[in-house]
């Protein structure tokens, strides 16, 4: 249903899984390997795996809070985007990237709900992508202690609204990983 013209595949894209976003967040590594597994069928079913990477003055290019956690790996062949705003589409290549490999569906995955997902999952939308959630796949830390709700909450409540998000002509949707549809 994307309103993007002669983009018939689907990307996944994986969103700032790195050590120094992740790892105090909420059910770290069950998200991480729901994350994996969902790699893994992407590439199984030659579906793109597109990794975007945040760095700023808290995430320095190239130190190990930067860098890509461990139980995860980038094949050479796939995409980097580098970023340093929390819509990946955002002074970034990726529309280039995905334009490229046909793309006008996105299944996302990765951190932070609150932050980059939210940021990103719109940016797609309003540039006029299909945009599915994996709903047991992204996560962010305790913020509790500055008025957010628990972590909890945060990935329940973006999972529902996202669930039901529509524009004309796009849709949004929310799924657990093992209902992850690449194709079709």
């Amino acid at each position: 249903m994307t309103t993007l013209t002669d983009r018939p595949n689907t990307a996944l894209l994986v969103v700032d899984v790195q050590n120094g976003v992740v790892d105090e967040a909420y059910e770290r590594d069950s998200v991480v390997a729901n994350i994996g597994a969902l790699v893994g069928r992407a590439r199984r079913e030659d579906v793109p795996v597109v990794w975007v990477q945040h760095s700023d003055e808290e995430l320095v290019r190239g130190s190990e809070e930067w860098r890509i956690v461990g139980e995860l790996d980038r094949a050479e062949s796939e995409p980097l985007v580098e970023k340093s705003y929390g819509d990946s589409f955002e002074d970034t290549d990726l529309e280039k990237v995905l334009a490229e490999r046909g793309v006008g569906r996105l299944v996302v995955a990765g951190a932070e709900t609150d932050a980059c997902i939210r940021s990103t999952l719109h940016g797609a939308m309003v540039r006029g992508y299909d945009v599915t959630l994996v709903g047991d796949a992204h996560t962010t830390f305790d913020k509790t202690e500055w008025g957010a709700p628990t972590p909890e909450q945060v990935i329940a409540h973006t999972n529902l609204y996202w669930r039901h998000q529509v524009a004309p002509g796009r849709k949004g949707g929310t799924v657990k990983t093992e209902d992850v549809v690449f194709r079709g």
